[in-house]
């Protein structure tokens, strides 16, 4: 580069600086119109699940029944059955995919998910014991599963620390943590009688039968207690991107940030894996397709979340009415993420383990 082409490069009219902020621009109006476009999605979602069923109900039914009003049979069918149900599939899935994403972000690697490492494994196997061996239900088996979300984050994250955590040794270990929890859990099912049995599979599964406002709140609390917290996170989660040593001279305490943002992110999967169980691979498909059509150098964080309650508003319909036969919002996700993760693995395996 000459003297002269150096020296117009920190001008504020050089032209390289032109360019960088014409492609910021670019990429904000992108990140923008994904996240309109995600939300207009989920909206549609939102209403065509109120008002399918057994019983169809037009629009201006629907809207009544949400202002409040008395309107004779939808009022219980919208209001008690239909209302909470879509409301925890979108809270639940955005709990998923912001802390999939967050998981995937700061350890750089796609395989990075809750799903993988144990933390929704130790929060499933909780649940099964306490339905079976200690005859819990409703809010205990809640509050059972969301202290072993925890525990099991904290003892992975211990396990895998040396001088810092390195992504890959805590995948590693998760997967490990995750394969003995699901013997724990094959054991206890093992165990139980029939009536227990069939509760405990219903959670494990991942499912939103059955969903009262009792269930939404508490993880209505925790996205609205949390997820802010995340996203004030985003530039340090930027910054670990390009390493532990390149974060810390950009100014980022990796420690303190990591903590924070594990805490978060494992409190808001386990508040929701407590009130539907743990809804299968929603958490892990959210960041990678949340990551491709926001595109490079965008946070991938509220398109995650975005994405995380679209799969799980789609998946519940598909399941609810799509065959003769009604299947758990688990089932149609689990079926939607075993070939992604086969072709996902494939992808790193190619080009390396960066979201």
């Amino acid at each position: 580069m000459s003297p002269a082409a150096a020296s117009t490069i920190g001008r504020p009219d050089s032209p390289t600086l032109r360019r960088v902020a014409a492609a910021r621009r670019r990429r904000a109006r992108r990140a923008l119109v994904t996240i309109g476009t995600l939300a207009v999605l989920i909206v549609a979602v939102f209403c065509l699940s109120l008002m399918v069923g057994r019983t169809m109900y037009p629009p201006g039914d629907v809207l009544r029944v949400v202002l409040g009003q008395e309107v004779p049979g939808a009022s219980f069918t919208v209001g008690r059955l239909r209302l909470p149900r879509a409301v925890l599939a979108v809270l639940a899935g955005a709990c998923f995919g912001l802390g999939g994403v967050t998981f995937q972000t700061m350890l750089r690697n796609p395989l990075a998910s809750p799903d993988i490492i144990g933390i929704s494994s130790g929060a499933g196997a909780a649940a099964a014991f306490g339905i079976v061996i200690l005859g819990l239900s409703g809010t205990a088996v809640s509050l059972l599963a969301i202290l072993a979300g925890l525990t099991v984050a904290v003892v992975i994250y211990l396990l895998s620390y040396r001088r810092g955590v390195l992504g890959t040794r805590l995948i590693l270990v998760g997967i490990g943590i995750a394969a003995m929890l699901q013997s724990i859990t094959d054991w206890v099912l093992s165990r139980a009688g029939q009536w227990d049995l069939q509760e405990a599979l219903r959670w494990l599964t991942g499912s939103l039968n059955n969903t009262s406002w009792s269930q939404v709140l508490p993880v209505l609390g925790a996205l609205v207690v949390l997820a802010p917290v995340l996203l004030s996170r985003t530039s340090d989660l930027r910054a670990s991107q390009l390493g532990d040593d390149a974060a810390q001279a950009l100014g980022v305490r990796i420690g303190r940030s990591r903590l924070i943002v594990v805490v978060s992110a494992v409190g808001l999967i386990a508040f929701a894996t407590a009130a539907c169980g743990p809804i299968a691979f929603v958490a892990f498909l959210s960041g990678p397709i949340a990551a491709r059509i926001v595109g490079p150098g965008a946070s991938p964080l509220v398109p995650a979340a975005l994405v995380g309650s679209l799969l799980v508003l789609v998946a519940d319909l598909v399941g609810q009415y799509a065959t003769g036969t009604r299947y758990p919002v688990g089932v149609v996700t689990g079926v939607l993420g075993a070939p992604y993760l086969i072709l996902l693995i494939i992808r790193v395996n190619r080009r390396g383990s960066t979201l």
